[in-house]
């Protein structure tokens, strides 16, 4: 075999049928995209970061920035994170990088060693798999419990590690969660830093939604783990509303053994690859800067959310094989297929049929580690969401088995 034995774990089931609808797109067919998280497509971004990405550009700042990314933009986010969780860190203790899904090939590359592990909670994002695969390293799941609003049963969580003969290398989570939009508490986070602790465990909390929060009262995790190794991952991508910009960051807030080699491995993979996007880097520091604008942004924006969010969930539960409980954060559903009332085997081949036949691309579960659900993204707008379920309502009629 030509290609590396590792790179049979590379690709993402969010974008895995793009091909397949442009194709269809390209035939003349109306096809209909929930499978990708990208409000830049439905929305626009702030003012600021705009007009602050063109000036800077104007002024020809594409320049190599700094390994650890510019300073300005690390200063804001250090800002940032003081004024919201009061999390006090200084700005060389936070790398800049192209997204999260970069920072994840950074932490595994860093961390794993063939045959090491880690502790996933399903469902996951779906990069936080085959990036710890490619690197030789193996999943230890601890599922969520949708029976009880996706919550974590830590009893099991202390169980899985006692049950390893070597201790994973870390704990990841996605706090609000992607695909179910579920928070944790509190009380919950407190009890997964208490497991970390108990069994000397480094913790990631990917919290790219964070502002993305309906009703609930959201913790960082830099508010239950102080004096513990554990670093935040984030970004410009979700709130800001800036996929395309590529600009995540890595907080590293303590200065304990584990939390400093980790950091200056970061360190290390970020030279590499040079630096993150300068220009776009000048304009989310000018964007976290302007607070008052964003405030106003995301008042508008959240409150749109939460439209489309509950229009999806009741759209979702009118369909007889399909039940979701509506999301607490973030722009996505997960509801549950019932299989039994269906002619279709499985969710990898729910989508693609629905693809096919309907020109509705979402994404099935599988690639979030749950193979009895599938992800819709509720961004889009309320007519487009409305035909949308009315194809898929139509889909899953034809599809029933015969009584």
């Amino acid at each position: 075999m030509f290609t590396s034995k590792n790179s049979k774990f590379v690709g993402n089931p969010v974008r895995k049928l793009d091909l397949l609808a442009e194709k269809l797109s390209i035939e003349g067919k109306k096809v209909i995209k929930l499978n990708t998280g990208d409000p830049a497509k439905y929305f626009s971004p702030p003012k600021t970061l705009q007009k602050a990405y063109i000036k800077a550009i104007k002024e020809n700042k594409f320049f190599y920035s700094s390994i650890l990314g510019v300073k300005e933009l690390r200063e804001e986010i250090a800002r940032r994170y003081k004024k919201y969780y009061n999390l006090e860190v200084r700005d060389e203790r936070i790398v800049v990088a192209q997204g999260i899904s970069e920072l994840i090939n950074f932490l595994n590359a860093s961390l794993i060693d063939i045959n090491d592990s880690a502790i996933l909670f399903r469902p996951f994002y779906p990069p936080y798999l085959p990036s710890l695969l490619f690197f030789g390293g193996k999943p230890l799941f601890v599922d969520f419990d949708e029976e009880k609003e996706w919550s974590i049963d830590v009893d099991i969580l202390r169980r899985r590690i006692k049950n390893q003969r070597k201790k994973p290398k870390y704990i990841l989570l996605i706090n609000p969660n992607n695909p179910t939009g579920s928070v944790l508490s509190k009380k919950e986070l407190e009890e997964i830093v208490e497991v970390a602790k108990d069994f000397d465990i480094f913790i990631v909390s990917d919290e790219i939604y964070d502002e993305l929060v309906f009703n609930e009262k959201f913790t960082s995790i830099c508010e239950v783990a102080k004096g513990i190794p554990y670093a935040i991952f984030n970004g410009a991508s979700k709130s800001y509303v800036a996929t395309g910009l590529r600009l995540g960051y890595a907080i590293f807030p303590e200065e304990d053994k584990k939390s400093n080699e980790l950091y200056k491995k970061f360190v290390d993979f970020a030279s590499l690859r040079l630096c993150a996007n300068t220009p776009a880097q000048y304009a989310f520091a000018e964007a976290l800067k302007n607070e008052k604008e964003h405030k106003v942004f995301l008042r508008k924006f959240l409150k749109e959310l939460k439209q489309r969010v509950k229009l999806s969930t009741k759209l979702a539960n009118e369909i007889d094989c399909l039940s979701v409980k509506e999301p607490k954060a973030a722009f996505y559903i997960f509801p549950k297929v019932d299989f039994s009332k269906l002619k279709i085997k499985n969710d990898k081949e729910l989508v693609e049929k629905l693809l096919i036949k309907k020109f509705v691309q979402v994404v099935d579960g599988s690639g979030f580690g749950s193979p009895k659900h599938i992800r819709i993204v509720t961004l889009a707008d309320k007519q487009t969401l409305n035909e949308a379920f009315q194809r898929i309502s139509e889909f899953f009629k034809e599809e029933r088995k015969l009584s």
